[in-house]
């Protein structure tokens, strides 16, 4: 049989409700609130970064309260946390009393090598006191830049001997995150070192250069037959990464032997000074190997400066054969100046005389000045190896009215063929495989009457002359312009600028060279100069009367056996 509750079983219910009730209640009567987390972001997004590398940190606020639980926080993905931004992992976590605080969680962005593209993550945050919480993560993951870098430009290394080395050029070497060595080769007629001691067309570097460039050392070195333009190409080459280049270049120039003649040699008239000088030098000797023979006349000034006028000048040699001296060179000084704005003077190809610029070789120097001033003249010679077009050379004189200025042949006049022989006759030796001839020519004088653009003669007319081979017009001499105003040697004190009729002042005269169509070998022809026809009136626009052409021609053959001079006769 049931028992009917007592009234004690209803008081011991009604206390066991109160007790309850007054357990939610705070001290001042108000009802307990439940533990709480907030966070300020439910999403972070990363900048794009590149893959393998870790991203700025960014920020996420959390403050807790009545906690009494701990918290847990993790991520996921290519993402990291840490409470003091120093260390990171997946996973951290929080005490009650922490998480009770204001709490900042950084959280970086951190792809791997392989992970690419855009990524995202979780940061999951849980507790027994709450729901769980999460916020989105995301960013970029860019491919790796992987790189050989150049530091520094490797410039053209002009002209160097052919035989010797250039001294090195230097640019660094340096990696961005290779992951494999890098080897160095270069072509053409260059070399590379890590040392600059040891050099080589190969040179190698590790992955060091990620961190701490390195040299690379670079130098041209032309062998004997590379002569002339030189190019190559440095190649830095790693697996994995696109190679790096370096163009090179720079001029294989041919051994050249250099001899010093007339040195600073005083040329004037008058105050114990001569205007021609006379003297012997030692030059080259072996000429089986020497492709060029380049002259070089220097002008400079006395102390109280150079004389005022443009003159006529030349350098000769002897013919020790017949004891008469050939015209190699001819110039024109300059106006009251030196010609030092060209690097090495007046050059003039004097390779047709190498028959006679060998050994012990007399040379002759005119300046054809008027006054005590003059110049002080200076003349070198470089002979070039190479590989001669013929070893063996002669030269013969045709016509040499060459003295100076007014002693060449009068035009506009009728002259004496007997004193002024312009016709000869010429023999070439049988074992000639080549024949040219070579003159010099300039007009002189102010001769009337004047052309229709007001030019006098020799000096301004232009003209054009013929060179008459068995009596018949086959070579040209046009006595024209050559740009006075463009030449180098400038300013001038006097008129230097107009043109003249086929010179300068402060220029060396033309050579004209005339090559046959054929050898010529043991032939026999008939030469003849034959000027423009005009006829003086016999007035002047300077006060010195007559024009004049100071003319030299030469008959140079060459062949691959021994070869006599040519035989030129009245």
């Amino acid at each position: 049989m049931k028992r009917k509750p007592t009234t004690q079983t209803f008081l011991y219910a009604f206390l066991a409700f109160v007790l309850l009730f007054s357990a939610c209640k705070s001290d001042d009567g108000s009802e307990a609130a439940s533990p709480t987390l907030s966070v300020n972001n439910t999403s972070v997004s990363f900048s794009a970064i590149q893959a393998g590398t870790v991203s700025s940190p960014k920020s996420v606020s959390m403050t807790g309260a009545r906690l009494t639980s701990t918290v847990s926080i993790s991520v996921s993905g290519a993402f990291e946390i840490s409470t003091d931004n120093t260390n990171y992992s997946s996973n951290i976590s929080l005490t009650a009393t922490q998480a009770n605080q204001s709490n900042t969680i950084s959280v970086r962005f951190t792809p791997s090598a392989t992970a690419l593209g855009d990524l995202t993550g979780t940061m999951t945050i849980t507790s027994n006191d709450f729901n769980t919480k999460q916020v989105a993560l995301s960013g970029t993951a860019l491919e790796i830049v992987r790189e050989i870098q150049v530091v520094g430009t490797v410039n053209a290394f002009g002209d160097v001997t052919a035989g010797t080395m250039s001294t090195s050029q230097t640019v660094q070497v340096r990696g961005v995150n290779l992951e494999n060595a890098v080897t160095a080769t270069v072509t053409g007629s260059f070399e590379i070192s890590t040392d600059n001691i040891n050099f080589s067309n190969t040179a190698n570097y590790t992955t060091a250069i990620n961190t701490t460039p390195e040299n690379l050392y670079v130098r041209f070195s032309p062998a004997a037959t590379d002569l002339g333009a030189q190019t190559g190409t440095v190649t830095l080459a790693a697996t994995g990464v696109t190679d790096k280049t370096i163009d090179l270049s720079g001029t294989g120039a041919a051994v050249r032997h250099n001899y010093q003649t007339f040195d600073g040699q005083r040329i004037a008239f008058g105050g114990g000074f001569n205007q021609t000088e006379t003297n012997t030098f030692n030059l080259h000797n072996d000429m089986s190997n020497i492709e060029q023979i380049m002259m070089y006349v220097e002008l400079r000034c006395p102390t109280g400066g150079c004389n005022a006028w443009d003159v006529y000048a030349n350098i000769k040699v002897k013919d020790d054969a017949s004891g008469e001296f050939y015209e190699i060179g001819r110039y024109i000084t300059p106006y009251g100046v030196d010609n030092s704005q060209l690097t090495r003077g007046f050059e003039i190809d004097v390779t047709d005389f190498k028959s006679l610029l060998q050994g012990s070789t007399e040379l002759f120097a005119r300046i054809e000045t008027w006054g005590s001033d003059g110049w002080e003249l200076s003349v070198e010679f470089d002979y070039v190896e190479g590989t001669p077009d013929y070893e063996y050379y002669a030269i013969a004189d045709v016509i040499t009215y060459d003295a100076w200025s007014t002693s060449g042949v009068p035009y506009g006049v009728a002259i004496d063929a007997a004193t002024w022989d312009l016709t000869k006759t010429v023999s070439i030796p049988a074992n000639a495989e080549a024949t040219h001839l070579r003159t010099i020519i300039s007009g002189w004088g102010h001769a009337t009457p004047v052309d229709s653009d007001n030019r006098p003669c020799a000096e301004w007319c232009f003209r054009t002359h013929d060179v008459k081979i068995n009596g018949a017009n086959m070579f040209q001499h046009n006595m024209e312009p050559i740009g006075c105003a463009s030449n180098p040697v400038q300013p001038q004190s006097g008129n230097w600028n107009p043109d003249r009729a086929g010179w300068c002042p402060g220029m060396a005269v033309p050579v004209r060279i005339n090559q046959f169509g054929t050898s010529m070998s043991g032939s026999t022809f008939t030469f003849e100069y034959d000027y423009q026809d005009w006829t003086s009136d016999g007035g002047s626009t300077s006060g010195n009367n007559g024009a004049f052409y100071a003319t030299s021609t030469f008959v140079v053959v060459k062949s691959s056996t021994p070869i006599v001079k040519p035989t030129v006769m009245d």
